[in-house]
């Protein structure tokens, strides 16, 4: 007799305010419960599995799209700024996306599909943006334009199983791509005390780097591996326990969102990345071309402005932002998440 395969009940809500990722199947589909959707972010509130895209009518006033161009998103996440920018295209030109998490991005390639940006106008690489040169290379064409958020998606941050987030329970990982490389918790294991004060200190500009550097070292002689997240924010707390009462909690707060920022920074070359990348834009560029980048943290603004600066003197760019765009109150309000950003450009000289 043909056994029946038993039926698994689809997880649901936990009463009216669920906390755990994989409870909000609403938000997990946005599709079909769009009215629950806007209601989660009318509040202020970022849906899970989703990303609210930031500054999109600032990016779009300065790119200038039109139809015919050639443009580059370097990093597709969720596709939001992707969609924005197809949409000025109407149907003529080409846009091409990078992105190095295979989860998601084929998740977005299937969604813009399905709301009919096909391959005949969208190219989605799975590929570091590092590399642009080689979409040029092999197109034989340059872009008229390129966007560069360097944020992490909000799909990473509150999966608990891509270990982003201090707040929930989930492997110490913070790869973006989880299918390569060595997770936060092997790289901690192959850093000495001064190696990870300096990560600290050069990729989160964290005041108690020699604390929690020196508390990790002693757990790791306890046998106390810091292999999930909330073992690092219970590290954290520990180090950090030297602090008056009434500052501990939102030092500790700060300390965790610093240091899982430098780990993930380090974890996935973050800096080599960007840096290789700002180095090949102008030649990536067709002459007129803009360029924006969309920044999170103050090591990130500083390179682009220092690469952007040095550009203008060469010649290679006719015009970068004086100062940076910030987006407006208002889209701070509506998404907390856009308080840190700054966004920059620059104009590739036309010769």
């Amino acid at each position: 007799m043909e056994e029946k395969t038993p039926h698994k009940r689809r997880v649901r809500y936990s009463g009216t305010h669920p906390k755990r990722f994989h409870e909000k199947y609403k938000e997990l589909n946005p599709e079909k419960y769009a009215d629950d959707v806007a209601h989660v972010i009318s509040r202020g509130a970022t849906p899970a599995g989703m990303h609210i895209s930031i500054m999109v009518q600032e990016i779009l006033d300065f790119l200038q799209i039109r139809p015919g161009m050639n443009g580059a998103d370097a990093t597709l996440g969720y596709g939001g700024h992707t969609r924005a920018m197809l949409e000025k295209l109407e149907g003529r030109g080409h846009l091409t996306a990078f992105d190095v998490d295979p989860i998601e991005s084929a998740k977005t390639k299937e969604r813009l599909a399905a709301a009919g940006y096909g391959e005949e106008i969208l190219t989605v690489r799975l590929q570091n943006f590092a590399e642009i040169d080689r979409a040029v290379a092999e197109s034989g064409k340059k872009f008229d334009f390129i966007l560069a958020d360097l944020g992490v998606s909000s799909m990473q941050i509150d999966n608990p199983e891509r270990g982003f987030s201090y707040k929930v329970e989930g492997p110490l990982d913070l790869r973006l791509n989880p299918l390569a490389g060595i997770p936060a918790s092997e790289r901690l294991k192959e850093m000495n005390r001064e190696e990870i004060e300096g990560m600290l200190i050069e990729n989160a500009d964290e005041p108690y780097a020699d604390r929690i550097a020196a508390t990790m070292m002693q757990w790791r002689r306890k046998r106390r591996p810091l292999e999930t997240t909330t073992a690092l924010r219970e590290c954290i707390t520990e180090a950090l326990s030297f602090l008056p009462k009434n500052e501990q909690k939102e030092a500790i707060k700060k300390s965790c969102q610093r240091t899982a920022q430098a780990i993930r920074i380090d974890v996935n070359s973050e800096f080599e990345v960007l840096d290789a990348f700002l180095s090949k834009l102008p030649d990536v560029l067709a002459p007129g071309g803009r360029v924006a980048v969309l920044t999170f943290h103050s090591g990130e603004d500083r390179m682009v402005k220092k690469y952007f600066k040095a550009q203008l003197r060469e010649g290679l760019y006719s015009e970068i932002a004086d100062e940076p765009i910030r987006p407006t109150a208002e889209e701070c309000v509506r998404n907390s998440r856009a308080k840190s950003t700054k966004m920059r450009w620059a104009v590739r000289s036309e010769y």
